[in-house]
This record gives structure tokens, sequence and C-alpha cells, in this order.
């Protein structure tokens, strides 16, 4: 056995077993007995999409993961089955609940994923630009690979450095579009099918926007966390959602509320943004399956797109709520978590519906603050300012301004319902849930920053090993969290993002504590989606 780990490499096979078992499978539920038949049939060809960008996606975390998935298949070791599902499950070999480290092998997870060199530095990637400045806008694109030609680097479009797969996967949106007998739809899949061969997604992002049909579908390449060098570059995924019209009806006249939001925050008007869009539409769905960035690890309950800041200026965001993961989350790991972290008098205070209001008002968190900046009399964006800081500091930025947001909502007599103390308590304890997921990563180190930040504040105490909200001090303590990580997004400041991050963004040992007592608790999901 000891020669067989030596020459796999990596974590033993226990330890496999037990990091696999952290993610509870979970069969969903989708209602789709209403769908028409030309909807099956163009969800059938989306699904095929999501599996092209599956393959996208891989390459794009590690240009090297088709190979060592294919030696792990070959082996012959008595763990390859459990590495070789680790792996599908991570999209690599390494464990991202486990800081990154490889349960294969030795090689280190590269930070600037397989869209940099490998050994690419952050202070390489910005010497070059600097000597190169024509060059920029390429290297800086969202729609870009970087590679070395010889001693030179050069930037290589999306479109053409998965060229075989893109064109795949633009038929496919065509093929689909021809199906649709929704002229919305229509439109979206035909121009980004268009976007995938251009790189330009303007026109698609905005066509999205406007997207008003049954089958709620995002698909393209979107978030930057995957690149922790720059936090530059986007990575390929696909949401296959249906939408749920009533849930989604309920919250169209949050929509109304956003200035009103905007003008609320804790800054000063001058760094307030007033320009975005106000379209913002909102959509309540379940998931029908997924793909690339959207599948490996920790699963996604929501999410605010587009990231474009031209397009959120002109139509706002649209934030949509996956009712069915974030359901099976509730009930399989929130729940039976605050057994081990509230006092049993604030316990009772967690309910979904805070649960559900938070993740909504998260995502509309993400379209509120600062966004397009001006920094030494030049434009740019917060995310171009603060690079591999920005996905902690605006995760972080959106949980706790949901909260101050709803907090504020509340105290305006628009959510009647809504208990304080009961806001305050599922907010707290979801925290715990998200630094499960570990501080390396975006929604893990921004719960973390906030714990370390509203403890400084006295926002609550300790009883026999158990947390109690203290509601003034946390009450007072959001505010100023919100006004402070707000300025730093507002001056584009890097070093006080990167301080920040060094001073709060790390996991403090009552919360490690804490978490070594869920064992049995699974830290997140492994959705089994229905078949079309």
């Amino acid at each position: 056995m000891f020669w067989i780990l030596m020459m796999m490499g990596g974590t033993p096979m226990t330890q496999i077993e037990d990091s696999y078992r952290k993610f509870a499978e979970v069969q969903m539920v989708v209602e789709m007995d209403h769908l028409k038949p030309w909807e099956r049939q163009v969800m059938v060809k989306l699904q095929r999409v999501g599996e092209i960008f599956d393959r996208i996606y891989l390459s794009q975390v590690c240009d090297e993961n088709p190979q060592i998935r294919e030696t792990i298949a070959s082996s012959e070791s008595v763990d390859r089955d459990i590495r070789l599902r680790m792996f599908d499950l991570h999209f690599g070999p390494w464990d991202s609940l486990n800081g990154d480290k490889p349960f294969f092998g030795e090689k280190i997870r590269p930070p600037g994923a397989g869209v940099y060199p490998q050994d690419m530095t952050k202070e390489e990637f910005e010497a070059w630009i600097a000597a190169h400045p024509e060059q920029s806008s390429d290297f800086r694109s969202l729609y870009t690979v970087i590679r070395r030609k010889g001693d030179q680097l050069v930037a290589i479009p999306y479109s053409e450095a998965y060229k075989e797969d893109i064109a795949q996967a633009a038929a496919l949106l065509e093929e689909a579009a021809a199906i649709s007998e929704n002229a919305s739809l229509k439109k979206f899949l035909s121009l980004r099918a268009q976007s995938l061969r251009t790189d330009d997604y303007f026109e698609s992002e905005m066509a999205w926007m406007d997207l008003d049909s049954t089958i709620e579908v995002a698909l393209g390449p979107y978030e930057v966390y995957t690149d922790q060098l720059m936090g530059l570059k986007s990575f390929f995924e696909i949401f296959l959602t249906v939408r749920i019209p009533q849930e989604s009806a309920k919250l169209n006249r949050y929509k109304s509320f956003l200035p009103a939001m905007e003008r609320n925050l804790p800054i000063p008007d001058a760094h307030k943004n007033f320009k975005r869009g106000a379209e913002s539409p909102l959509a309540v769905v379940d998931q029908v399956s997924g793909g690339g960035d959207n599948r490996p690890g920790v699963q996604t309950i929501a999410f605010n797109l587009p990231n474009d800041e031209k397009v959120r200026e002109m139509k706002g965001s649209k934030k949509v709520m996956l009712r069915n993961v974030m359901r099976a989350k509730y009930e399989r790991i929130l729940v039976p978590m605050t057994e081990f972290i509230l006092v049993e008098e604030q316990r009772k205070w967690v309910n979904f519906q805070d649960f559900f209001n938070e993740v909504l008002f998260h995502e509309l968190s993400h379209g509120l603050g600062p966004g397009s900046i001006v920094v030494d009399g030049r434009e740019t964006t917060v995310g171009a300012q603060l690079q591999e800081t920005y996905s902690k500091m605006e995760e972080g930025k959106a949980d706790v301004m949901g909260v101050y947001n709803l907090l504020f909502l509340h105290s305006q007599g628009e959510m009647p319902e809504m208990s304080t103390d009961s806001l305050l308590a599922t907010y707290f304890a979801g925290l715990f849930r998200s630094m499960r997921f570990g501080v390396h990563e975006a929604h893990g180190g921004g719960a973390a920053f906030q714990f370390n930040y509203l403890k400084e504040k006295g926002a609550f105490s300790t009883q026999n090993g158990l947390f109690m909200v203290n509601r003034d001090a946390m009450l007072k303590g959001i505010e100023a969290l919100v006004r402070d990580v707000c300025m730093i997004q507002a001056l584009g400041d890097y070093q006080a993002a990167k301080s920040f991050l060094e001073r709060y963004a790390t996991l403090p040992a009552e919360v490690a504590a804490t978490t070594a007592k869920m064992t049995k608790i699974p830290v997140d999901i492994r959705p089994v989606y229905p078949k079309l």
C-alpha cells in the first residue's frame, strides 16, 4: 500500500474518502411537467453546451488537467476510483476545501490557473505591460489567455485558444435558437453564438438582460474567482434553469428600492453609484443542470450577472435565485450546524425565509456601491484596481451590505414580517457555513473578514462554547464594516484591500474549534439533477 501511495502521490486514501464525504449527494427536485416539447429540445442542446464548457473549464483550471485525469483513470491502484471521483468533483487534483492541497501527485495549483504560464508571477505580468503599454488592453482582457512564445508573451483570444470547442458550442446554440419559439430566447442564443466566436459579449449580455422565457439560461465566460494571480480572466460556465413565475413575481417590488438603498449607504454621496441601470430583473428558478465553473466543489445558490460594468450602468444586473439548491443547503447543512454555533435561545430564530432574503439581498448588493470609479484622473473599475483581492472583498461586501439593506427596508416598514433578531442570528450562523469552504476561497475569505471585524466590535460573545449575538453591537458593526469596505472600493485602494484581508480574512481559532465538532455535517452538496 505504501508503494502505491508513493507512486500515486498526494493524500492517503482514507483522507480522500473523508474529503469526498464532505459533499452530500442530493437528488434534486425540478418541476418540469409544464415544459413544452420545443423547450425540452432546447434544454437538451444546452446541456450539451454544458458538457463542452466542462472541457474548456478543465483546461482553464490547469492546461495539464486532461493528462492528469488520464493518468489517474489508467492507473491500477486500489484508490483509483476515489481519486477519480475527487478529480471530477473539484475539476483537478486539488482539494478546494483543504486549501487547494493536492490529493494526487505533488503539483501545486498554479495561482494563474491555466490562463497564464504556470511559472508567471504578478510582477512579470505587470512588468511586461509596463514595457509594452500598447498590449495592455489585450493582456487585461477578460477573454484572453497569456502564453509564452520564445522570450515573448502573447495574449490569445479565447475564441482561438479553445477554437474547436467554441465552434461546437456556438453551433449548438444556433441549433437551439432555431428550435426556440420564444423570441427573446432565440435572440439571446443567436447573439451568444456570435459572442463565443468573436469574444465580444456586449450585445448578447444586453439581450440576456431582456430574456423573458421559461428557460432561464446563463452561459459564457463570467467569473474571475479561479484567476488567483490577477483576478482578471473569466471562466466558462452555464446555469441551465427553469423559472418559477409566481415566486419571481413576488420579488419584483424590491427593484424599486435599489435607488433608496444606494442613497442609504454609509459613505459620502460622491462615492455612491447612481448611474447603474435600475432594471435589475429578479428570477427564482430551479436548476436543471450546470457546466464549467458552475459545477466543481462548492455549489452556487444564486448569481448576479453580467459583470460587465457597461451593461450594469445601462440595464443593471439580473439576480437569479436557485431555489432547489438553496433549500438543499439550508436543510442538509445550515440547520444542523446551528446546534454547534448558537445558544439555544437564539438557535430557534434561524429560518429559511431570512436565509433566502440574505442570499437575495447579497445578490442585489453586488449591484450597489462603487463600480466604475476614477483613480488619478483615470476611469477604471473596482475590480481592475483591487486585482486578486477583489473577489474576497466583493463577496464579503455583498454579504454584509445585504443584511444592512434588509435592516434598512425593515426600518422603513417595507418588510414588517421580518424580525431583526432572527435576521441577525441567521446571518451570523451563515458565516460559519461559508467559512467551512476555506479562507482561501472568495466566499469563505469574505465570511472570515466579517467574523473577525465584527468580533472586534463586540458584535457577539461566547457562552459554554456557543455564540450569542449582541444585537446593538452587531448593528453598529455591520454599518461600520459596510462603510470601511465600500471606501476601500471607492478609492480603488489595492494596498488597503490587501492589508485589510491580511488582518481580517483569517480563520479564527474559535471557528476552527467549532467547525471541528461538525464532522458529520456535510460542508456542501453534490447535486444529482433529473434527466431531460
